[in-house]
């Protein structure tokens, strides 16, 4: 099964997560099956000291499997291994009809920038990126090549994400 994939991308406090977020929302609500990729630049943890799996972590694991009636997570650590692709992280996934992925500025699939009056100021990723296909921003943009959407205008968004992920 082909996978599609869309990414949302763009500087630092620019809405990435939130327009991420409120895609998934809206996506899901009309019946797809989404699921995401978030990039992290920074060191994370999504267990913590005085649990038992963090202690299996610490003692030497590799992976780290906890399971209950809700939800199920798997922790890999990555004992000195390089960062795995975004392919590889994707070929891990379960079966869906859209993978969102946050962040992964550099990578070659169909992105969405985002802009924010009050986020980083700089280079416009659209301009040297030909996989970004559209622009969402909280203000006005002119000289874009591409089409730009208001930031809060999800459901435009999503029609977008649809379309051009071969959804509809």
């Amino acid at each position: 099964m082909k996978k599609c994939v869309f990414g949302i991308t763009g500087w630092k406090n620019s809405g990435k997560t939130t327009l991420t977020a409120r895609l998934v929302e809206e996506l899901t609500r009309r019946g797809w099956r989404v699921s995401t990729v978030k990039h992290a630049h920074h060191d994370f943890d999504i267990d913590h000291e005085g649990t038992d799996s963090f202690r299996h972590r610490k003692a030497g694991a590799g992976e780290v499997a906890i399971i209950s009636n809700r939800r199920w997570a798997l922790m890999h650590e990555l004992q000195g291994e390089s960062e795995p692709s975004l392919n590889e992280i994707i070929e891990r996934l379960a079966p869906c009809d859209l993978i969102i992925v946050e962040g992964y500025k550099r990578e070659p699939h169909l992105k969405i920038e985002t802009r924010r009056t009050d986020g980083r100021k700089g280079d416009r990723l659209s301009a040297t990126d030909p996989n970004i296909v559209a622009v969402a921003s909280d203000h006005p943009v002119a000289d874009e090549t591409v089409p730009v959407f208001n930031l809060d205008d999800v459901a435009r968004i999503a029609d977008f994400v649809e379309t051009q992920s071969g959804l509809r």
